[in-house]
């Protein structure tokens, strides 16, 4: 016999049972209405052997079969949304058992417990990936703060024992200012940016930069991997960066290719950032991004484009320099010039000398947000003595 002739019986027997027992307690005078009782009994057997199989064989089918396919995350998921839903269940129904209206108190428990069961599962198993990256991050964030912790504790551990081991004239050199510290922020690493620019080796040839100029293998892998690109600008500029380093390293300036790399990090301005950390030295570089990156966790970024602003020369009315007159200005007859970091240069009349070399007088100075701007007037159109003259020396 099947299960499924099996449950129809079952469920007739059980129908007719209860639909008898019900009668007889709810009628008073049941043996005499025995065939009303009866005939609703059988009513009852006849649609539980219909309905059975539908209410007890398929839904254990379908459930069979769901946790026949789901995933292990899926069962897990449930298992602890079950348990959390029947955790809340059984708070709440400490207050909904007291409630004597309708015997409310002896139902509202069953249904509250299954449906708080239901809503944790639900939740759970939807959000699980959501959960999932919530507790890694809590994990990590824990270790991470341990791991500093004792990185914090091992440096401690080791600048004590160096300085207990430190001799005499070392010591009077940290005294005097010359710490570990200090010494070691001689390093600066370099950025990709800073190679192709150029400038770099022009500042360090002239002695503004002491120390060590650290170039790590991954940003020498990313100059040749620019140097070997199909786009023909690209290609140049990291051509021209390889020739910065050969340049400097030619010029005497203090180079050294580093093998030290930052595991499980993908991005070089991220692998800069966590050595200058771990070195507690300075990056130098002409990204906009990774020096605000690199200052929100409080590393040193060198800048050569504030170093080139910073020592811009400063024109006051009044001083002499020459300038070529390049192209013509907004105004009837102005002429325009530039220095050479560029910087604009509005001649009053300089049409007449369109790319001539002039000498002008300084008029005034504006400071505007794309820089500044220089006004001026050819030299032969001053009143002879009216306007003090300052050579600059600025071409």
């Amino acid at each position: 016999m099947s299960g499924r002739n099996i449950s129809r019986i079952a469920g007739l027997l059980i129908a007719i049972a209860l639909a008898v027992l019900v009668g007889f307690q709810v009628d008073g005078n049941a043996r005499e209405h025995w065939q009303i009782i009866g005939g609703i009994a059988g009513l009852c057997g006849l649609v539980a052997l219909i309905i059975t199989p539908y209410i007890t064989i398929a839904p254990y089918r379908r459930l069979r079969d769901l946790i026949r396919h789901a995933a292990v995350s899926d069962l897990i998921a449930g298992a602890i949304g079950l348990i959390v839903g029947l955790s809340i269940a059984a708070l709440a129904n400490i207050f909904l058992s007291q409630i004597r209206f309708l015997a409310l108190g002896q139902w509202l428990p069953i249904l509250t417990a299954v449906g708080f069961a239901y809503i944790g599962m639900f939740t759970v198993i939807v959000h699980k990936s959501d959960f999932g990256r919530l507790f890694t991050s809590m994990v990590t964030a824990g270790r991470g703060a341990r791991r500093a912790a004792e990185d914090r504790d091992e440096r401690r551990d080791e600048r004590r024992d160096a300085e207990d081991d430190e001799p005499p004239s070392r010591l009077r050199d940290r005294i005097s200012g010359r710490s570990r510290g200090q010494r070691g922020a001689e390093r600066i690493l370099v950025d990709t940016s800073a190679i192709i620019d150029g400038r770099i080796a022009d500042i360090a040839e002239t002695g503004f930069i002491s120390g060590t100029l650290v170039v790590p293998r991954f940003v020498l892998e990313e100059l040749q991997r620019i140097a070997d690109s199909a786009d023909s600008m690209r290609r140049t500029r990291g051509r021209r960066g390889l020739e910065i380093l050969q340049r400097m390293q030619k010029g005497g300036v203090t180079v050294e290719i580093s093998d030290a790399d930052a595991e499980g990090i993908p991005e070089v301005d991220a692998k800069l950032v966590k050595l200058a950390r771990q070195w507690h030295c300075a990056i130098i570089t002409n990204d906009f991004n990774l020096n605000r990156v690199a200052e929100l966790q409080g590393v040193k970024v060198l800048n050569i484009n504030e170093l080139a602003h910073a020592v811009k020369p400063i024109l006051l009315p009044g001083e002499e320099m020459a300038i070529k007159i390049m192209q013509d200005g907004k105004e009837l007859g102005q002429g325009v010039g530039y220095l050479d970091d560029g910087t604009m240069i509005v001649v009053e009349g300089g049409k007449a000398h369109m790319n001539t070399t002039i000498d002008v007088i300084v008029t005034r100075v504006l400071q505007t947000v794309a820089g500044r701007m220089i006004f001026a007037h050819p030299k032969q159109q001053s009143a002879g003595g009216a306007v003090p003259i300052r050579r600059t020396g600025t071409a």
